[in-house]
């Protein structure tokens, strides 16, 4: 007989997050596991834009200064893959947008006046940031914002450790973003599901994962309704308006990281432009457009 895996379930970087993990000892995969939510914890603690002590605030926090901050390796390479997806999606997905997500408050649900995004988008652009030498550099009243990158990225810093600990067999969900520590025993594949923008308690799409990761992207978690129109909290940086393109979009690829970036590009662009640019990216993915039809390549849709 199998062994069942083991469930973890906690609450970090505002999402319900999961690991499950084969180990015949239930204490041993414990201990791994408090080892595994630390490391997510750390990457909160340092790169979350909603703690005053982090080093991403430290970060926002010294632009103007022209002596810039002291990076390290971890926080470069973060950078180096923000601005390889902002050149490759021609500004769309930008880290500097923090001066957007400032003025448009999701909570209060009020749509800011075009002087306001005019002003903010003043602020915004990857191509303004220097970073090197172990040094970036912020222009004056300029924000980077990790919220795209973060969570993808601990899902995949979170296997890798799991893999470096010996454990052979597991799966992490980080808020719908999975990263697979390896096949179940016997390569079984992860059945993972993935959640309709249109019902609470529908599947769009069923997926099998035997290796790399799986992020989505969509404008049904945060959202308001203004005068008839929907606001998602997908901002486009070029415009300073929430994106109006398909309504959401998964995608597999060989990192969790790689998938999500993937996924928020998709997100941003036009949706005649999103549905060639995913048929051409050779990834497996599944999509819901603005006339709620669903799509999918290497995924089995559901109807």
């Amino acid at each position: 007989m199998n062994p069942m895996p083991k469930h973890f379930a906690f609450k970090a970087m505002g999402s319900f997050c999961e690991i499950q993990l084969f180990d015949e000892s239930r204490i041993r995969a414990k201990n791994v596991v408090k080892q595994l939510t630390g490391e997510v914890a750390r990457l909160e603690k340092k790169y979350s834009r909603f703690r005053e002590d982090s080093f991403l605030n430290e970060m926002n926090s010294s632009a103007g200064n022209k002596l810039g901050l002291e990076i390290d390796d971890e926080t470069q390479s973060l950078f180096d893959h923000a601005l390889n997806c902002f050149e490759h999606s021609d500004g769309l997905f930008d880290i500097s947008a923090g001066a957007l997500t400032e003025i448009w408050d999701f909570k209060k649900a009020v749509v800011p006046s075009q002087s306001q995004i005019d002003a903010a988008r003043a602020h915004v652009g990857l191509n303004k940031i220097s970073c090197q030498d172990c040094h970036i550099h912020l222009p004056r009243n300029m924000q980077i914002d990790f919220g795209g990158i973060v969570k993808e990225y601990a899902a995949d810093s979170v296997a890798r450790l799991a893999r470096s600990l010996g454990i052979e067999h597991g799966l992490v969900n980080l808020g719908g973003d999975f990263s697979v520590i390896g096949s179940q025993p016997g390569n079984k594949p992860w059945a993972v599901g993935i959640s309709s923008p249109v019902s609470e308690s529908g599947i769009m799409a069923k997926i099998d994962l035997i290796d790399g990761g799986l992020a989505s992207s969509g404008d049904y978690e945060r959202f308001f309704m203004h005068e008839g129109h929907r606001y998602s909290h997908i901002l486009n940086p070029m415009t300073g308006w929430p994106s109006n393109g398909l309504r959401a979009v998964s995608i597999a690829a060989n990192l969790c990281s790689v998938a999500g970036s993937v996924a928020t590009i998709a997100m941003l662009k036009a949706e005649l432009e999103a549905k060639a640019w995913l048929k051409d990216s050779g990834l497996a993915y599944v999509y819901m457009d603005s006339k709620e039809e669903i799509s999918s390549a290497g995924l089995s849709a559901e109807n």
